[in-house]
């Protein structure tokens, strides 16, 4: 099943070098059959370009999880979302529509590409990682800048380009 995994730049760089990744609570998100369900319409492509959205706005918490008490400058503040084919997941509609639970580490071998924000976004990403939580509780404030990160494509990488990508971050 492919799936796409919230990430952070610092966990990518961990799965480039050791070749595998705990993800934070097993949590991915991937075209499900509750997804489908949730949209009146919308192909293929559209549906798992939703599921995709979820794990971009997944990959703002764990970046406001590594900018809790870090240095300034010290993490990149970026959304990462890595897609991957992977053989066995749990469905977790409890959770959201979207929500698998990988059933072990990520491997680099599964991932088929990354997708990143460019430096262009730093700006709306570190003013969205402040914002999700109250966004998600309704805040029309919030939820605005959320909408103002979600305006900036995240970038596609080739599985081949990751280390390269890592050292340019």
């Amino acid at each position: 099943m492919r799936v796409f995994v919230p990430v952070t730049v610092a966990m990518l760089g961990s799965l480039v070098a050791e070749g595998e990744l705990w993800v934070a609570g097993g949590t991915a998100f991937a075209l499900t059959p509750a997804l489908r369900e949730a949209y009146a319409s919308g192909d293929e492509e559209e549906l798992s370009y939703a599921a995709m959205s979820e794990a971009a706005r997944a990959s703002l918490r764990l970046l406001a999880a590594e900018l809790d008490g870090a240095e300034p400058g010290a993490v990149v503040v970026r959304r990462v979302v890595l897609s991957a084919d992977v053989d066995e997941v749990t469905l977790r509609p409890d959770l959201d529509d979207a929500v698998v639970r990988l059933r072990g580490p990520l491997t680099l071998a599964e991932v088929t590409s990354a997708h990143v924000d460019l430096a262009g976004a730093e700006d709306a990403v570190r003013a969205a990682v402040g914002a999700v939580d109250e966004a998600d509780m309704g805040d029309l404030d919030a939820e605005f800048l959320l909408g103002e990160v979600a305006d900036h494509e995240l970038a596609w990488y080739d599985a081949q380009e990751l280390g390269f990508l890592v050292e340019l971050l």
